[in-house]
């Protein structure tokens, strides 16, 4: 059984200005998608082929002998996370659960806010910013390249992708322009809240 691209879960343009079309169409129908065909190449022939896409992550993760299937997988994984991670009109301040569990561990969504985009400013190079529960708390966590938390172990609630491809068509060299502008306008909420 072949990883298969699934379709945005909204239209191209549903996330302007914040995301273009274009963008998208390069970031899903060429990033993403190219992940996903080296992806069923590099698992012909293995016995991972059919595996759920989060055990193949599991499996591969510290094992440099199957460092490219692993990076190719998380990056397949990170993807399609992130997509669900923004919607329409959303982004700002929370509802419901997460508000409370942000008020409990960070102090606040001010709070939280603050530390994710410090965090996604700071990620040096390619990589990504999650919000993580870990050891019962939310936290706010950095990775490289293509590493994800379901490699650590980690419960995962919303994600940006800081790799350049995500945003320079939109914004060129303005990473934090991007940042605010998917925590005050995208994030997707109902997804998040969803997760807890």
């Amino acid at each position: 059984m072949l990883i298969r691209l699934p379709e945005l879960p909204y239209a191209k343009d549903a996330l302007e200005p914040y995301i273009s079309v274009k963008t998208l169409e390069f970031h899903h129908g060429k990033h993403h998608a190219g992940y996903v065909e080296k992806l069923n190449d590099l698992l012909k022939s293995t016995p991972l082929v059919g595996e759920p896409l989060e055990n193949i992550i599991k499996k591969t993760a510290k094992d440099a002998s199957r460092s490219a299937i692993f990076n190719n997988a998380a990056q397949v994984w990170n993807h399609l996370f992130y997509w669900q991670c923004m919607k329409k009109n959303g982004g700002g301040i929370p509802s419901g659960e997460i508000a409370n569990k942000l008020k409990a561990d960070f102090d606040g969504y001010d709070k939280f806010a603050e530390e994710f985009k410090k965090a996604s400013l700071g990620q040096f190079g390619s990589g990504w910013v999650w919000l993580v529960v870990k050891d019962g708390r939310l936290a706010v966590m950095k990775t490289s390249n293509a590493d994800t938390p379901i490699a650590h172990g980690l419960k995962t609630l919303l994600t940006i992708d800081v790799w350049e491809h995500a945003y320079y068509l939109d914004y060129q060299n303005k990473r934090g322009d991007y940042i605010d502008n998917y925590v005050r306008n995208l994030i997707n909420w109902d997804f998040v809240n969803s997760l807890i």
